[in-house]
């Protein structure tokens, strides 16, 4: 897939050449036809334009898209501007819990430089300190969703290859461009990508699905362990393996991208861009965006319709977003931002693992008097204040919670609100850590969600597991079970 442009730079360089022709953020909106607030988003590098933007504003302000896609920052000034900028983004740097400091007209570059060279000294500093006191790095897992989350953060969440495999797809599998995803089509894709489906009772316990390369199958566990919601996202997510072109990985780092890439993949077939598109665009304009109605529209988990949110908000919409999963006693198993909001980090950056503060949503919800409805709420935090709406997944053997939220100025082009309901985080609680054979080509296991956490990733000779958290020893076994069965 093609590098994405630096947003920071890029929204440097847009403002260097808009200031350099005199033109306000209105008057510059109106000549691309963009409101002013989305080229503010798009100047502080936390939205990135589609390439016609992109031709546009270069067309608007006399210089070339290239001059624009330009890798460096325009001035000095812009360059401390755009360290500040990721120095505060970083995990370490919002693990001090620090509010945000804004690069203002008012702050002069001596004062910047000397920011950013204390921030390098103490970067330098605690690293040294944590090696010589021999405190482990985060594992390879943590560290690789480091890594993963701040690419996420880089795009607004949102894969334009991967939308534009999966509409192929689904026009190739007719597809009729509105509503959710018929067995028949599902069925349909499979056989595009030359698979066929089976439903099987003796599925491997460590897997969520096993795939026959040599004969092109497909298994999966029958409708009494997994229903049709879920049996569609697992199938799908497999075929984004095929679909997006994986090669066999090499590293966890290729694993968890991998993995990311295929469940996108899946959530952009089963909730297609341009409907899902259409749904939120009219409901943004009466203030009424709900993860609940793309869940009932297109009928995928509240979850999948969650992450499709943040997939396509910022991008289509400006709407910067945050997301998480986290279990009943506010451990984080999943986060993503791009809205800067503050998530309680462990000291080596992650948040796996991690307990969110009591005042936040996730625990909140389970004081409320009505558990299970969608609870929606404000909070304060040293960052600025968000709004979020969370709900309790009940399709999981505990109760995990899903919440997804926006900054509060953006808090009105949502459904809920007009919540009373408001609490205060005067700085975020400290983390809290939970307590938590050979290479066969010719099989390909897909791990149940937190087996490839919690599993073994390496070989003894240190090489990456075939598939990590999965026991192969009983793939094969599956496998060679059922060669002899009948193609379906």
């Amino acid at each position: 897939m093609p590098e994405s442009p630096d947003t920071l730079v890029l929204g440097q360089r847009i403002r260097h050449e808009r200031r350099r022709k005199g033109l306000t953020l209105a008057e510059l909106g109106e000549l691309v036809g963009r409101p002013a607030p989305y080229l503010s988003q798009l100047e502080n590098g936390r939205i990135e334009p589609r390439l016609s933007l992109l031709g546009d504003l270069a067309r608007a302000l006399g210089c070339t898209a290239g001059d624009l896609l330009n890798g460096e920052a325009p001035t000095r000034r812009a360059d401390l501007e755009v360290r500040l900028a990721r120095a505060q983004q970083s995990d370490a740097y919002n693990s001090l819990r620090l509010p945000e400091l804004k690069a203002t007209a008012r702050l002069p570059d001596a004062a910047l430089e000397h920011v950013l060279a204390l921030h390098d000294a103490w970067r330098a500093a605690t690293e040294g300190r944590g090696a010589a006191a021999g405190v482990p790095a985060a594992d390879p897992v943590r560290r690789a969703n480091i890594v993963l989350r701040a690419q996420m953060r880089a795009r607004g969440n949102y894969y334009g290859e991967i939308e534009g495999v999966a509409a192929a797809a689904l026009k190739a599998a007719g597809y009729p461009g509105t509503g959710p995803i018929s067995e028949r089509i599902l069925l349909d894709l499979a056989a595009h990508f030359g698979y066929h489906i089976d439903r099987v009772r003796d599925i491997p316990r460590s897997t969520r699905s096993v795939t026959d390369l040599r004969r092109r199958v497909i298994y999966i566990p029958q409708r009494d362990e997994l229903p049709t919601r879920a049996a569609r996202s697992v199938v799908l997510s497999t075929l984004g393996h095929f679909a997006l072109d994986h090669s066999d990985p090499e590293t966890i780092e290729d694993y968890l991208r991998q993995r990311v890439e295929s469940n996108y993949f899946a959530g952009a077939v089963l909730a297609p861009e341009s409907p899902a598109v259409a749904l939120l665009g009219e409901a943004a304009g009466g203030g009424d965006i709900a993860v609940q109605d793309l869940k009932d529209v297109f009928y995928v988990s509240y979850e999948m319709a969650a992450h499709r949110l943040t997939n396509l908000a910022t991008h289509h919409l400006g709407i910067p977003m945050h997301f998480m999963r986290a279990d009943e006693e506010g451990l984080i198993s999943k986060a993503y931002e791009n809205d800067n909001v503050p998530f309680p980090a462990a000291p080596d950056g992650s948040l796996e693992g991690v307990r969110i503060p009591s005042s936040w949503a996730p625990r909140q919800v389970f004081l409320s008097a009505d558990t299970y409805a969608t609870h929606a709420q404000y909070t304060e935090t040293p960052t600025g204040d968000y709004f979020c709406v969370t709900q309790v997944d009940t399709t999981r053997d505990h109760g995990h919670t899903v919440t997804v939220g926006t900054t509060v100025c953006h808090a009105g082009l949502f459904r809920g609100s007009e919540t009373p309901r408001r609490f205060s985080t005067a700085s975020a609680a400290g983390a809290e850590r939970g307590s938590g054979g050979l290479r066969d080509s010719r099989v390909w296991a897909s791990a149940r969600d937190r087996e490839f956490v919690l599993g073994p990733l390496n070989l003894p000779d240190g090489a990456l597991a075939p598939s990590p958290g999965v026991s192969m020893s009983e793939v094969h076994a599956f496998v060679d079970r059922h060669r002899g069965d009948k193609a379906p």
